[in-house]
């Protein structure tokens, strides 16, 4: 057994540590029937021919990749030679979001994209989805909803149904059983979730289940939601703040009201754009290659940055974690580019606060004014942003750029950096290196400036700033065994 010391583990922990998976999201003991019902396997097989799909990538997530190889091999059999399959794991970003990216290294010109899907739109590629059906009865949820919306004070006039997708396949019963139990005063709306999409290019029009856009969502006064505890629900919440919330949960088998968790939903959110108020230099983060529109919102980002005389890096780092983000240090706040259910991140763990798009146009407002909306969609956040006039968006208003900020968080006023400026008049002369600037040395010894640089800034500051190149200074150092083996248990020399 290799030896284990504090500073050097096996690592052995990291192989054989389990994943756990959730039973009803990953059936374990189905019949060749079963799984073409529960997977849907003939719709599948139906798009594919009538679109004559050639190379097809299907998208599992971890809790369904044990179920790949069974799904694969009955597609195959079903579509017959000149379909070709190919299975992709391990998404570059959340699995909720279609790998528009993984799908290209395999040339594929549709996707099936399995287990639960955020909908948002793609830019390249069709999608079929395939959600599955989670166990839910309907008779008790219907009584369950209905029971809990007569105990409410008021009787709402408008009501909308929206599902987790996991449940979408028993919605429309749902629906139809719920118009029938609710009194003639109130009307119930759904609208199906789509199972088939298209790329942005070909259909440009369409507003997907998960992006929160409908116009009726925005006036009713109450929304259903038929599903657990998820990210989906808090951000229906977030977004919907004045509307009454109830859900149904079809594992607990239990209604209730979800409302009481906005307000401490959005004062969270308030306090991070209080954060970033105070930041100077900014981290976009990529969080999505496969949303539509991300791509115009990373530029649009970095103009409102530089408009506002903001330093921003555009960093792209896959699935976030603390340990990533941490080597940024000279960034002082996030911007989190990334789909609807993934925007959302609590930074309770990680060293700088991190933001949505929305939250940072509010942060960089003169006098940041929150009714409470709040807008998660970032191509529906660009289409706005577009029909609005420069002076409402703020531009032209940093006359006064000078003046000292009032920061809630410090409770103290902080002269703000500015970055990208007019150069001030006591400017080093020409040739001289500003006393911040990075000074770069080539391969050939030639002398580089990049001035006008936070990270510069923040590196000149640190009382270590990595090895130093002493050429002909030091003597070469004398050779030594180093260690061998793989990654998982080094094996070190014990030669005398």
């Amino acid at each position: 057994m290799a030896e284990t010391t504090t500073f050097a583990a096996s690592g052995e922990e990291a192989i054989a540590r389990q994943i756990h998976v959730e039973q009803d999201e990953a059936p374990h003991d189905l019949s060749p029937n079963d799984l073409e019902d529960f997977f849907e396997i003939e719709r599948t097989v139906e798009k594919v021919l009538k679109h004559d799909y050639k190379r097809i990538a299907l998208q599992f997530p971890d809790e369904l990749l044990h179920l790949s190889v069974p799904i694969y091999r009955s597609l195959k059999a079903k579509c017959g030679t000149g379909h070709d399959f190919y299975v992709l794991a391990d998404t570059s970003y959340g699995s909720c979001c279609v790998d528009e990216v993984a799908a290209q290294h395999v040339d594929a010109d549709a996707m099936v994209h399995y287990g639960h899907a955020c909908m948002s739109q793609t830019s390249r590629l069709p999608v079929i989805y395939v959600f599955g059906k989670s166990p839910v009865e309907v008779d008790d949820c219907v009584a369950r909803l209905t029971e809990t919306l007569q105990s409410s004070e008021t009787a709402p006039s408008k009501i909308l149904l929206r599902t987790d997708v996991r449940y979408a396949y028993a919605a429309e019963t749902i629906a139809d059983k719920l118009r029938g139990a609710l009194p003639s005063s109130s009307s119930l709306q759904y609208h199906p979730v789509p199972r088939f999409t298209l790329p942005a290019a070909a259909e440009p029009t369409r507003i997907s289940q998960g992006e929160n856009a409908y116009d009726d969502e925005e006036q009713s006064d109450t929304i259903l939601y038929l599903g657990g505890e998820s990210l989906g629900l808090t951000n229906l919440l977030i977004t919907h703040s004045s509307s009454t919330v109830y859900s149904y949960d079809p594992k607990a088998k239990t209604a209730r009201l979800e409302s009481g968790k906005t307000n401490k939903l959005l004062m969270r959110r308030y306090a991070t754009v209080q954060r970033a108020r105070d930041a100077d230099v900014f981290g976009i983060l990529v969080g999505t290659l496969g949303v539509a529109a991300y791509l115009p919102l990373i530029t649009r980002l970095r103009a409102l940055l530089k408009r506002r005389q903001k330093k921003a890096y555009t960093i792209t780092v896959g699935k976030l974690n603390p340990a990533k983000l941490g080597n940024f240090l000279e960034v002082e706040c996030f911007v989190l580019v990334a789909c609807p259910e993934n925007s959302l991140v609590e930074a309770r763990d990680f060293l700088r606060p991190i933001v949505t798009p929305f939250e940072l146009e509010i942060a960089l407002q003169d006098e940041p004014e929150w009714t409470g909306r709040y807008v998660l969609d970032f191509g529906r956040l660009a289409l706005e942003d577009a029909n609005e006039k420069p002076a409402e968006r703020g531009e032209g208003s940093d006359d006064d750029a000078d003046r000292p900020m009032f920061s809630l968080v410090t409770g103290t006023y902080r002269q703000a950096k500015r970055y990208g400026g007019a150069q001030p008049s006591d400017a080093p002369a020409d040739g001289e290196a500003e006393p911040s600037a990075v000074v770069l040395r080539n391969q050939d010894n030639a002398l580089s400036v990049l001035s006008d640089s936070a990270a510069g800034h923040f590196l000149q500051g640190r009382t270590y700033r990595g090895l130093e190149t002493r050429i002909g200074e030091d003597a070469p150092s004398v050779l030594e065994q180093g260690r061998s083996g793989i990654a998982r248990g080094y094996q070190t020399d014990t030669r005398s």
